[in-house]
């Protein structure tokens, strides 16, 4: 049990790193933003690639 708890005290710690940057910068670097006149285009790229690392990184440690 005790690895449990530590498993959700580092994740918590890394979600809240995340939300704290997320909030300061508004978006991360690496994510794709086109404007032309009124048509805006958003593709977070980085984002979606950082959540792949961190989800796969979770399940592996929970098929451990």
């Amino acid at each position: 049990m005790p690895q449990l708890g530590r498993l959700l005290i580092l994740v918590g710690a890394i979600l809240l790193i995340a939300g704290v940057a997320l909030t300061t910068m508004g978006r991360i670097p690496g994510d794709l933003v086109y404007r032309r006149g009124n048509f805006t285009f958003y593709f977070p790229l980085m984002t979606s690639i950082l959540l792949s690392i961190v989800l796969s990184v979770l399940l592996w440690l929970f098929r451990r």
